[in-house]
């Protein structure tokens, strides 16, 4: 066990501490953890009270806690909770997480042990333990969902150390933070959050969930290989003859209650989980709280890069609710019922992307635009399905890179001299590709919210990137969002004048250039097709067949 490079990079990320080849718990830790299964522990303060004795049993206390989470814990549980639901967690939960943290040992020997498995991704050997996955390394961790029920009953119980964490770009996991808010600033979507946490504890207890969750980071190599799609610059996008997939507009509904399969959006920070353990509540805090298998990826996978992005595959909605940020309100159980799949993950697919915080006019510069497009595609692509279609092109007498393919269309925006996409093997071979793949993109207003992006332009940017990645759909969720009223008009109409990526690309280019010049005011969807807005006058469009 000592010699394994996964476990020797997230051991001091871990309570548990090892001697001899065995991971283990001191026994003072034990003995306290014992006690969790007696009537000892029957009250928030002395839930506090037994936190802090297992953080001193793992010399923790240099590490200080969030200042009132001391005051918070026993808030929730001895005023917020009725008698009747404290009773329940103390007598019936609170023993089942002192025993599920007593297996965390075993529990985290026996996913060692199982995870040197080969997982045929058209690369080889996969490796899936748990360990770091630090910035630029590509690779995936698969964890059981009792073991991250024990990772995080350590979260609740603020066993987690601090250590480095900052200095490694990583989140900070115990909930101590989450108490401590409740406290300083009560309000109500403060304390839903929690009931969705309390809830979670309460379903694994009484009814231990035996699938399976990945965790990957997903990178788009700065460099060229020959193994990988690389960073596109900016020549790819505007020569890109990859047709622009099915765009489907909703007006009302959720990204997470989409019926059909897709990759749902997590409109996400940087560092992974935003301010799901602080006081944050919006699209991504949510997700969290609904699924709060997702926080055990901030113990181990630092903030990501322009390049980056995280896939989540596998996790379990436990809850129901209703409202958005301040109105936010845990409203019941939710039962899951999707299907799983070969490696034991539930049907549910959640990546996230993180988009530029308060860009400003910067967002329509092309470098800026450039960041946008590739962080959507790093996401939306799936590598080892695009080897299949380098392949399909190799075959069709193309280059052996994929995006070379594009340079065959010839488009002059100014001149309104559009492609005439006559190349029939390659459309027929694309057809037949995305045949083989019916896992969609479902996403909204991407870092249109706090984080004050164009939604028209974040629009066509993930349109652009999930067409690139060979996706077969597009679903997306406006939220009422009155600059997108008409935009299942003029995505009809794009869709159809056959346009390819490259086409769109360069409208949005040509668009942004206007936009940063002063020359043009509006949205880009009155830009490109002022007809249907009744007044003004874009762009001059140009005959299309």
């Amino acid at each position: 066990m000592e010699n394994r490079e996964d476990l020797s990079s997230i051991l001091p990320y871990l309570p548990v501490v090892m001697r001899s080849s065995s991971l283990f718990w001191p026994s003072q830790v034990v003995e306290t953890l014992r006690e969790l299964g007696t009537d000892r522990v029957n009250s928030g303060h002395l839930l506090f009270n037994t936190i802090s004795d297992l953080r001193n049993s793992l010399s923790l206390s240099s590490d200080p806690l969030a200042p009132s989470a001391a005051l918070g814990y026993p808030l929730f549980f001895d005023e917020l909770m009725s008698g009747e639901e404290r009773s329940k967690w103390f007598e019936e939960v609170v023993p089942a997480l002192g025993n599920l943290l007593l297996r965390l040992p075993s529990l985290l020997e026996a996913h060692y042990e199982n995870a040197d498995m080969v997982i045929d991704e058209g690369e080889g050997m996969v490796k899936t333990g748990l360990r770091l996955l630090d910035s630029q390394e590509a690779g995936i961790v698969f964890l059981s969902q009792e073991l991250i029920a024990a990772l995080l009953a350590c979260s609740f119980f603020c066993l987690f150390p601090v250590n480095d964490r900052y200095v490694q770009q990583l989140q900070l996991i115990n909930f101590d933070a989450l108490f401590s808010s409740l406290y300083d600033d009560y309000n109500q979507k403060q304390e839903n959050k929690i009931w969705c946490i309390i809830h979670y504890f309460q379903r694994i207890s009484s009814d231990m969930p035996k699938g399976v969750v990945s965790f990957e980071r997903k990178v788009l190599p700065l460099e060229d290989d020959s193994v990988h799609i690389s960073y596109p610059n900016a020549n790819i996008w505007s020569t890109s003859a990859i047709p622009l997939c099915r765009f489907e507009v909703l007006s009302s509904g959720l990204i997470e209650d989409h019926s059909s399969e897709a990759v749902d959006v997590d409109f996400a920070n940087k560092y992974l989980g935003g301010g799901v353990l602080h006081r944050g509540c919006v699209q991504e805090e949510i997700r969290f709280m609904i699924s709060p298998e997702l926080i055990a990826g901030m113990l181990f996978l630092p903030s990501m890069e322009d390049n980056e992005a995280i896939e989540i595959v596998g996790v379990e909605r436990f809850s129901s609710y209703t409202g958005y940020a301040s109105s936010f309100r845990f409203s019941g159980d939710y039962v899951d019922e999707r299907d799983v799949d070969t490696l034991g993950r539930r049907k549910t697919r959640i990546v996230a992307i993180d988009a530029l915080c308060s860009p400003g006019m910067r967002q329509y510069r092309e470098n800026f635009l450039l960041r946008e497009i590739n962080k959507a595609f790093s996401g939306f692509l799936y590598q080892s399905k695009y080897q299949q279609y380098q392949k399909i092109l190799r075959e069709n007498g193309c280059s052996s890179v994929l995006f070379d393919a594009a340079t065959s269309t010839s488009m002059e925006t100014s001149e309104g001299k559009f492609s005439n996409h006559e190349s029939g093997n390659f459309q027929n071979d694309y057809h037949r590709m995305e045949q083989g793949n019916n896992i969609g993109i479902a996403t909204g207003n991407w870092g249109c919210g706090a984080f004050g992006g164009d939604p028209e332009v974040k629009t066509i940017i993930q349109w652009l990137a999930a067409s690139q990645a060979v996706r077969p759909f597009i679903a997306y969720y406006t939220f009422g969002l009155e600059a997108l009223h008409n935009l299942d008009k003029v995505a009809h109409w794009i869709l159809s004048q056959r346009w390819t990526v490259g086409d769109l690309w360069n409208m949005l280019i040509e668009y942004s250039t206007n936009r940063s010049k002063g020359e043009t005011n509006v949205g880009f969807l009155q830009w490109l097709l002022p007809s249907i807005y009744g007044h003004g006058a874009g762009m001059n469009l140009p005959n299309m067949p």
